[in-house]
């Protein structure tokens, strides 16, 4: 039950001294978390790229050097939050640091968010802080999806309001939940769902629990959904949408994301510091140290129900079920409680959880900082394409994906996509899908456009230009030899597959930029 007066910020008296060790560690941790942002330009995310050359596109949008194979197609449906921050935001500095600014207050919001959600269930901060740092670069987040972690950040922050207002006037808490519910379908879709499950959620456990009149419990759920069904309705009459069709259960991955999730770019160590904190938190439970509420074991057996049953691909959107793990790490540990016997117990946690913090930060450093310098390789191959070119970007790996043996090739996927801002150029799989982004290609090129699609395979290219492509050969690439300009190759350079018809202009680590000679 929520504290019927104001909770006070306090740590459990029982950590003596060790409070301070508490504090000072935490404080430490969230500044080291918070530099990989501060530190690199762009941020070594597969799809943060892609993003920051939509962002130049909407910032460009009506002024001289706007692109000119894109146009800007506002619409009412959700997912766009740095859509509408970011161009207002580059009013006051450059568009990558606006975008580099959005990430950094999409990570403090979820920091932020899950200490204060912890204060409004127990009125003290204990283990939030700590969970969130934990999974600050889980896979979600460090593949790159910026507007659900910006929208899950500030799902937190009306929970917790939400939370605080339970026992409160019913008048301030539906106007508190218009708010956010309103804010959370602009901001991402797939956020505003884990907000309205949670809490209503809760207040079935409340109707459960507490045995309240069923009227009263129909009443709040009732207040809880009538804001979002009534932008439902206003999205459906104006012909807005949540994205494309699309759902698809990938069952087999479902036991192996909870092992995959702690990191986006090492498999060893995301099952390392998965199991390791698993291990801990079944031997703390199985100690009777670690307590989960009542209403605590009914979210954590509802999260486990909506992992195993909702879709991987939902409207279009990719890993929705992975996105469920992080949502529930960030909210269960509000509804936990842990005592530690002694200080040597105390410390060991607190060293435990800090070793899996730092190992994850360590592995994002040590992708992030390098590719600083493929990222402004890139950046200058840019400078060697014609202005409004058609750039297409293919891969020396079979299927389209950068052929090495872990994922730390993935931040250069949509790299390419840049084009579009530095040489005004047309790149194909830019994110400009409908009901997602407010970006689409003009009618000139939309043929050619695939707005999720990655990289096309060099053998493909190879066949398609020797005379011998397969049937089901994408039309987006059928006759890219006189479609496109320019070929960026994804990849360590290898030997030009095609001497006659391409021209090698720059060559990286990463990538080979061909200009493609045109055939008579």
């Amino acid at each position: 039950m929520v504290p019927s007066d104001r909770p006070t910020l306090t740590i459990p008296a029982r950590l003596g001294s060790d409070r301070s060790v508490a504090i000072a560690v935490f404080a430490m941790l969230a500044a080291l978390s918070f530099l990989p942002v501060l530190l690199t330009p762009i941020p070594a995310m597969v799809d943060y790229p892609n993003h920051l050359a939509r962002m130049y596109i909407l910032s460009q949008n009506g002024t001289p050097d706007a692109n000119p194979h894109y146009e800007v197609a506002w619409a009412f449906y959700p997912n766009l939050g740095m859509d509408l921050l970011v161009p207002q935001m580059a009013r006051l500095m450059s568009v990558e640091n606006a975008t580099r600014l959005f990430l950094l207050l999409s990570q403090m919001l979820i920091v932020a968010g899950a200490l204060l959600l912890e204060w409004a269930r127990k009125g003290r901060v204990h283990l939030a802080g700590f969970a969130a740092l934990a999974f600050l670069y889980c896979l979600p987040f460090s593949w790159g999806f910026v507007n659900f972690e910006f929208g899950l950040g500030l799902a937190l922050w009306g929970i917790a309001v939400y939370l605080m207002l339970a026992e409160g006037p019913w008048p301030l808490r539906f106007v508190a939940n218009v708010i956010f519910v309103a804010a959370l379908y602009v901001a991402h879709f797939f956020s505003l769902g884990i907000y309205g499950a949670t809490l209503g959620l809760y207040e079935l456990w409340r109707l459960r629990d507490k045995r309240i009149a069923y009227r009263v419990a129909a009443a709040r759920l009732g207040a809880l959904a009538i804001p979002a069904l009534a932008l439902f309705g206003i999205m459906h009459m104006a012909s807005g949408s949540i994205g494309s069709e699309g759902t698809s259960w990938f069952l087999g991955f479902k036991p192996i994301w909870p092992l995959r999730i702690m990191n986006g770019y090492n498999l060893t160590t995301a099952a390392a510091t998965g199991l390791a904190l698993a291990i801990s938190l079944l031997f703390a439970t199985k100690r009777g140290v670690l307590k989960l509420e009542p209403a605590g074991i009914w979210l954590a057996i509802a999260f486990a129900l909506l992992y195993a049953v909702i879709p991987s691909k939902l409207f279009g959107t990719s890993f929705v079920d992975l996105r469920v793990i992080p949502a529930a790490a960030l909210i269960l540990p509000a509804f936990c409680s842990l005592s530690l016997p002694g200080r040597a117990w105390r410390m060991a946690a607190l060293a435990g959880i800090s070793g899996i913090i730092l190992i994850n930060l360590a592995v994002v450093l040590a992708v992030w900082l390098p590719y600083r310098a493929d990222y402004a390789a890139i950046v200058g191959s840019f400078h060697k394409l014609d202005r409004g070119s058609r750039v297409l970007v293919g891969s020396t790996g079979d299927n389209g994906d950068p052929p090495f043996a872990d994922l730390t090739s993935y931040p250069m996927y949509y790299a390419p996509t840049l084009a579009v801002h530095y040489a005004n150029a047309f790149v194909p799989n830019l994110f400009t899908e409908a009901g997602k982004q407010p970006v689409r290609a003009r009618e000139a090129v939309r043929r050619l456009a695939i707005p999720y699609g990655g990289p096309v395979p060099s053998g493909l290219l190879a066949a398609i230009a020797a005379g011998q492509p397969a049937a089901d050969v994408p039309p987006f690439v059928r006759t890219w030899y006189r479609d496109y300009d320019y070929l960026y190759v994804l990849g360590p350079p290898a030997a030009n597959p095609l001497p006659d018809l391409l021209e090698v202009l720059d060559v990286s680590e990463r990538f080979v930029l061909y200009k493609i000679r045109r055939r008579s």
